[in-house]
């Protein structure tokens, strides 16, 4: 049996006695001669064999084609374990000490320490004049009695010694309190309260300070290596917002809040980043990495327990950019090409599929031709031809 050629169809031999088949658009002149179909159509070669092979005989019917507003296109239903951009299971976080809790510590106003202190020194001066140790011109000078020089006696060095201890004391405690800074106090390594007021303020000299800081801030990391679900290499930046809620978590139950929040931050993305694929080549409705508010979302659930341990309240952790890592960037791009390509061909397979069956439908079931199963096959390949070519020769224009 002849294959028959894109432009032409063979036409059956007709029995004994029968006279072949005629339509007024279609027109077969001889019984045993091919005849070009579509006669307009300047039609070009397409690999198509494969949806058309010649597999039924030539008394085997040919189904009619449904209606057209009953084709659908079938896609494979997705599998009910699909995988989703969802937190881990949830990790006991760091039990914190009970005796590190943030509350408010022994301070003064600063200008009571300033009164002291000058009373102090006010006090101090008055016991030197009154031994007669400044010299008369300098009493002359202010106008005040002159006392004769006696020597300073046991009692008068304990006064001044008093007031020059009370002097440090009062002048060494001032500190200047800032907005959105706190002091978190200690005293021989045990916590003593928190500082959060503003101005001036006393507080005892003896105290360690540390100063924190309150403000909001964040921090954009250095791109990190990570792997998705398939193991591919990525490098990822993260932008982390927050600020410090415990002053005294933060200070004393963690020896470096910021380090800590980082390498917490890099665990966290790598558990996450490794429960989905960065790219579904097959699939467009798979869920995938490129979803970075999900991922962003997942990062920071995953997150917030871990912070709250040690003081920070974590408001946001979000993937600025996710890579592929420079080994594999450039196979990967070549993958995600190839597949936007494979993609584009099938819907214009599709739509020139429906085309065709739309338009032998109504063709036939308007009653505008009469086509025996190999008439059918053979218009069915020079409208795929005619279609396909014509799609291609648009698109490249």
């Amino acid at each position: 049996m002849q294959t028959p050629t894109p432009n032409a169809t063979p036409t059956p031999t007709p029995p004994e006695g029968a006279e072949p088949s005629r339509s007024p658009a279609l027109a077969v002149p001889d019984a045993g001669r091919r005849v070009t179909l579509i006669s307009s159509e300047n039609t070009a070669e397409l690999p198509v064999h494969l949806l058309f092979r010649d597999d039924t005989g030539p008394n085997r019917s040919v189904p009619a084609a449904d209606p057209p507003a009953s084709r659908t296109i079938a896609r494979p239903p997705r599998q009910a374990g699909a995988r989703t951009v969802v937190a881990a299971p949830a990790r006991p976080a760091p039990a914190a000490d009970p005796r590190i809790s943030e509350r408010p510590g022994p301070v003064l106003p600063g200008w009571a320490a300033v009164a002291v202190g000058a009373f102090a020194l006010a006090g101090c001066a008055a016991v030197i004049w009154r031994t007669g140790a400044p010299p008369r011109l300098l009493a002359t000078l202010l106008g005040l009695p002159a006392y004769p020089y006696v020597g300073i006696g046991l009692g008068q060095w304990g006064l001044l010694g008093l007031g020059v201890i009370v002097a440090v004391l009062a002048f060494g405690g001032l500190g200047r309190g800032q907005v959105g800074h706190a002091w978190v106090l200690s005293l021989f390594g045990d916590y003593r309260g928190t500082v959060r007021r503003t101005g001036l303020v006393w507080m005892s000299p003896l105290f360690l300070r540390r100063r924190v800081d309150l403000r909001l801030r964040h921090w954009r990391s250095e791109p990190m290596d990570a792997a998705d679900a398939n193991g591919t290499a990525l490098r990822v930046v993260v932008l982390v917002v927050w600020r410090i809620r415990e002053t005294a978590r933060a200070a004393l139950a963690v020896a470096d809040h910021q380090r800590y929040l980082r390498d917490h931050v890099e665990a966290a993305m790598a558990r996450v980043l490794s429960q989905l694929p960065a790219d579904a080549f097959q699939d467009d409705d798979a869920p995938t990495l490129r979803n970075a508010e999900a991922v962003g979302d997942a990062l920071t659930r995953m997150l917030k327990p871990e912070a709250e341990a040690v003081g920070i309240e974590l408001y946001a952790a979000q993937p600025t950019r996710i890579e592929y890592a420079p080994d594999v960037a450039a196979a990967m791009r070549r993958r995600r090409v190839a597949a936007i390509d494979a993609r584009h061909r099938d819907a214009v397979l599709t739509s020139v599929v429906d085309a065709v069956e739309d338009t032998v439908h109504r063709l036939t079931s308007r009653g505008l031709v009469e086509l025996d199963d190999y008439e059918r096959k053979g218009l069915v390949k020079d409208l795929t031809v005619a279609f396909y070519t014509g799609r291609g020769a648009g698109e490249g224009a």
